[in-house]
């Protein structure tokens, strides 16, 4: 190997030593940055969240076991005919009706301190859901 190259990859080589230290500095710098970076990102979103929680809270009841994901999701709307819809709707109506009844019969039951809880009687469905 001739002395000119032996002389220039030394050269190199103590560059490259005196780089290194220097490059890993800010190297380990960048990375502290990007890190306090998404914490700061991270407190934000809390403190967001946070607020619109609290604006909720004043008309909306407050409840322990909530569901992210299903508030999220969104209903498919059902492609049923007029007829369909209709009859469907009476139904619920009649279910309706008929939970407004036994509710009001379990109440006059349990006026007259029975021993026996009232039972309801199984409904009869019409649309077979």
């Amino acid at each position: 190997m001739k002395l000119k190259k032996l002389k220039k990859k030394i050269q190199e080589l103590e560059k490259r030593l005196r780089e290194g230290p220097e490059e890993l500095a800010r190297l380990k710098r960048k990375l502290q940055q990007a890190e306090s970076a998404k914490a700061l990102k991270a407190a934000r979103r809390s403190a967001a969240r946070a607020t619109a929680s609290a604006g909720k809270k004043s008309w909306e009841p407050t409840t322990d076991a909530k569901k992210p994901s299903s508030a999220k999701k969104a209903r498919r709307k059902l492609n049923l005919s007029p007829e369909r819809r209709a009859q469907l709707a009476a139904a619920m109506k009649a279910r309706w009706a008929a939970k407004r009844a036994a509710e009001g019969n379990s109440t006059t039951s349990s006026d007259q301190n029975s021993p026996t809880p009232p039972t309801q009687a199984p409904e009869n469905r019409v649309d077979g859901f």
